[in-house]
Parts: structure tokens; sequence; C-alpha cells
């Protein structure tokens, strides 16, 4: 199994009690395993009754496993603060303020989410040296490939970007100071140079996501959700990510055959619908179903958590590394 493995689906299918159940086996296994939520749900925290924040910290109970969750509306301030601190230095006194007044309203437009969130997404790839296994609980399927899909686009438009820069540079200062001096001060170009640093950072992003990581998605046994989890693979193969297997969670337990009652015969009637549509996804999917888990009467906790656990089909051995 590759280093990092990522959970994703539509919102309240199941993922933090999947994803936690197997950062539980990975570690039970004796590797060292850091979980991270990227949902603004954050309810990693429930399932281990233990509070976490923005740095790994050690789960109770659990040798060899840390949690962390990554607050999405502090990566959004954090990026802004960083953003408006690296272009003041670059600019006049009397450009601060617009400066400013464009960063607030490139933040509250579409994209700004994930753009925030993905750089602190990379760096916990980049600082991931201490760990084996590094499980993403990510955000619902949408707001997920966005940030995805993010190194593809976002590498292409900084390479423009840097043209242009650079373009700038060099009509401006040959102008003023001749050819030579322009070359060396492109050269040094403290915007150029940051540009530079963004593209490498996605396209070491990209390049881990199709060499260093697994994706598994995690879908109900209803239509909307089948419907979803179609759509999520279609659009990840677009960015060459494939979906490794898929997991069905929430299934109805079947009555007991004594039985009797419209209670138990709504039961039987559901079902026998939801393994009919469980049918279909085997059929219907090229992924393997990894698990098909069943909806537990109390909170998915502590033994139930162990539970869940046993009951994914999911490799847990890291990949064998060759000399």
């Amino acid at each position: 199994m590759e280093k990092f493995v990522f959970f994703g689906g539509k919102g309240g299918v199941g993922k933090t009690t999947v994803s936690s159940a197997y950062a539980v086996t990975c570690a039970d296994a004796g590797l060292e395993t850091l979980v991270v939520s990227t949902d603004p749900a954050h309810s990693t925290s429930d399932v281990f009754d233990q509070a976490f924040g923005d740095d790994p910290r050690s789960v109770a109970g659990h040798d060899g496993l840390s949690a962390m969750e990554i607050d999405p509306d502090e990566e959004v301030d954090e990026h802004l603060q960083e953003t408006r601190r690296a272009l003041a230095d670059q600019v006049s006194t009397a450009m601060v303020n617009e400066i400013d007044r464009q960063i607030e309203l490139a933040h509250r437009t579409p994209g700004a989410y994930e753009a925030a969130l993905f750089d602190r997404f990379i760096g916990v790839m980049r600082d991931s040296a201490a760990y084996d296994r590094v499980i993403f609980d990510t955000a619902p399927t949408g707001g997920a490939l966005r940030l995805l899909s993010l190194p593809e686009f976002l590498e292409g438009w900084i390479d423009r970007l840097i043209d242009k820069r650079a373009e700038s540079i060099d009509l401006f200062e040959r102008a003023a100071i001749g050819d030579r001096e322009a070359r060396r001060r492109a050269d040094e170009d403290p915007v150029i140079a940051r540009l530079e640093d963004r593209r490498e950072n996605f396209a070491f992003a990209g390049r881990t996501l199709r060499e260093e990581a697994a994706f598994f998605l995690v879908l109900n046994p209803d239509e909307l959700s089948i419907r979803e989890t179609s759509r999520a693979i279609e659009q990840l193969a677009e960015h060459d990510l494939t979906v490794r297997g898929l997991v069905v969670n929430r299934l109805t337990p079947e009555p007991d055959e004594d039985e009797q009652g419209r209670g138990a015969t709504y039961l039987r009637e559901r079902c026998a619908t939801e393994r009919e549509r469980v049918g279909t996804v085997r059929e219907e999917f090229a992924q393997p179903i990894a698990a098909v888990i069943e909806t537990r009467v109390a909170e998915v906790t502590g033994d139930l958590l162990a539970e869940v656990a046993a009951e994914l089909d999911i490799e847990i051995a890291p990949e064998a590394t060759t000399a």
C-alpha cells in the first residue's frame, strides 16, 4: 500500500469512521500512522473522544497513532496574511493599501478556500517523514476533487505568470538600464522566485498524488450516493488519479427470522433494496468493494471502531522499496 491513503465521498457517508478505523488497523500492525481530517465537520475528535488541532497529537489508547484536524477557516486567514506579508515587501508603501484590498477580495472568491487548504495539505505530505502511513479523511467529494485537481491547474497557471513577470521585467529594465542588467534583475526577482517555489510545490503534490497515493471512496447504499461515487471516479480519472476500492457503509441490519410486524417488514424490504444496490455496485463498478459495513446502534467509537476496522479488506503493509 502507498504511504498516503485518501478516503473521500459525499457528506455524511461515514468517511471519518472508515478512515479512523483504517488508521487504527495500520497502527495496530506496527505502522507509525497519522490520520488527517480536512473535513470542516471534524468528527475525528468525536471518534476518538479526544480534541485534536492543527498539529499531530498522539491518540490515547493507540500506540503509534496520531491525529490532526486542519481548520479551513484558519488556513484561509493564514494564507491571506502570508500573501500580504510577501507582497508588501516588494511594493511601495503607496501600494500596500490597494494590495490589502485586492487580497481581501481574492480570499472571498470561489477557490480561495481550496487554495489555502491545499498549501497546508502539501505541508503535511512534505513533513511526513516520521510516519509510515498518512491517512486523509477528506472533505465531501466536490471540495475534495477541486482540491486534488489543483496541481495540474495551478502549475500551468504559475508558468504563465512567470513568463509574464519575466517579460515585464525585461521590457522595463532594458529600457532603463540595458540588456545585461535586465537579465540579472530578472534572475534575482523575488516575485519570480516565489512563483517558482509555488510551482515546485504543486509539481511535488501532483507527483505524490499520482505515484504515492491510494484513493478509496465511501458510499451508502442509496441511488444518490452511488451516482456521486460514479461521477467522482470519472473526475479523478481525468486527473490520472485511480480509485483503488469502494467501501459501502451503513447497511441496515437484517431482522431476526422470528421477528414479525410492521417494523420487521419494513427492515426486510429496506435490506432487500440495499443488498440489490450493493449488487449493482459490484456489477457496474470496476473498483472492488473493500468492505460492506452495517450500521451500528451506537456511535462508532472504542470497541465498535475496532469491529469496523476488522471488516475493512484494505492492504496495510507499506510498498516495498527498492535499493
